[in-house]
């Protein structure tokens, strides 16, 4: 009544819990739901997280990451799955993926024929592994070792998982108008496309918090470009491509999620500030721009967009997975 605090003893003669203790718990929880409020400390410092950076934004930092990955996880497995059985066994889906191959392959000119043939070279089994070599020196140098362990063991794993998938569900897909040159009976999914995400996902991994966002990007463009080049090179089918991008997504996600766990002792890593999301997705929204702009100037697009629909929503499907996957993990290492 007076402002003086009065305490009472528990019958085991312990001191009861405080106001602020009893209310600890139920903020804690407010702070993980929201991802906003931090909660009070059970120092007297007027409720700012005592030092070390622990506190609420450190346990939000330990549940949402983890749950991303789990989501991107899941949603790549059972995209793959769709995708495979649509792909492999439905008449029409298979007659729509030939017809886009074919519409992709018109792009194949002999003054950019020697670009496309050597995009693919970048993922081929010798640079593939310089790549990945360099991705582990990377998380040693940073002192994260067990990131270089799981570099190490995506780059493998994803791998064989492809070649697993390709002698599993060896189905023909014989086009006439292919000729002599028909994709391979064992194509879905592609090992180059996934080699290619691998890459760019284990880059996106191993990076400073703040360069995530330009390597997420930048890995992503990689990973189309590979992935465009298969197509139009007739390598593989556009499905092919995706289920090549589903695999890396699947099994980088599992391990982002796992690595978290192995982790969890370390201090807590922060994304980079918003601005830095903003600012790359302005500037890639510009680029796209600027060539959009250039294609409807030459007649390009208006040609592509009326006679070949299904190729635009391909090559836009293709680029979004390309993106999202990055960009997910991103949010998520």
């Amino acid at each position: 009544m007076n402002g003086t605090e009065v305490r009472t003893s528990a019958p085991d003669g312990s001191r009861p819990r405080s106001g602020r203790d009893r209310c600890y718990a139920s903020d804690l929880l407010a702070a993980i739901v929201q991802g906003t409020r931090t909660p009070p400390s059970h120092g007297g410092n007027g409720g700012s997280n005592p030092p070390g950076g622990t506190g609420a934004r450190a346990t939000v930092d330990r549940v949402h990451r983890p749950a991303i990955s789990l989501s991107t996880a899941a949603v790549s497995f059972l995209g793959l799955i769709v995708l495979g059985f649509l792909a492999l066994t439905v008449p029409s889906v298979r007659a729509t993926d030939a017809a886009v191959l074919q519409d992709f392959m018109a792009l194949d000119r002999p003054r950019v024929h020697d670009l496309f043939d050597g995009v693919t070279d970048l993922v081929d089994p010798l640079p593939y592994a310089l790549a990945g070599l360099v991705l582990c020196a990377v998380a040693l140098v940073r002192g994260r070792r067990w990131s270089a362990v799981t570099v190490a063991g995506l780059l493998v794993i994803t791998g064989a998982t492809t070649q697993i998938l390709k002698h599993v569900l060896v189905s023909p897909r014989f086009e006439l108008w292919l000729g002599t040159n028909q994709i391979g009976d064992g194509a879905w999914p592609s090992g180059h496309a996934t080699a290619a995400m691998t890459l760019a996902l284990c880059a996106v991994l191993v990076a400073p918090s703040r360069l995530r966002p330009t390597i997420a990007v930048l890995g992503g463009a990689f990973a189309l470009a590979v992935g465009y080049a298969l197509i139009v090179l007739a390598w593989h089918y556009p499905s092919d491509v995706i289920g090549g991008y589903l695999v890396a997504g699947l099994w980088t996600s599992l391990a982002l999620a796992a690595l978290a766990l192995v982790e969890r002792s370390a201090a807590p890593r922060f994304a980079a500030p918003r601005r830095a999301h903003v600012g790359l997705g302005l500037a890639a929204i510009a680029t796209g721009a600027v060539v959009a702009a250039t294609l409807v100037r030459d007649g390009v697009l208006e040609t592509y967009v009326l006679e070949r629909p299904a190729l635009i929503i391909a090559a836009l499907a293709i680029a979004a997975l390309a993106a999202a996957l990055p960009t997910a993990l991103a949010r998520a290492a």
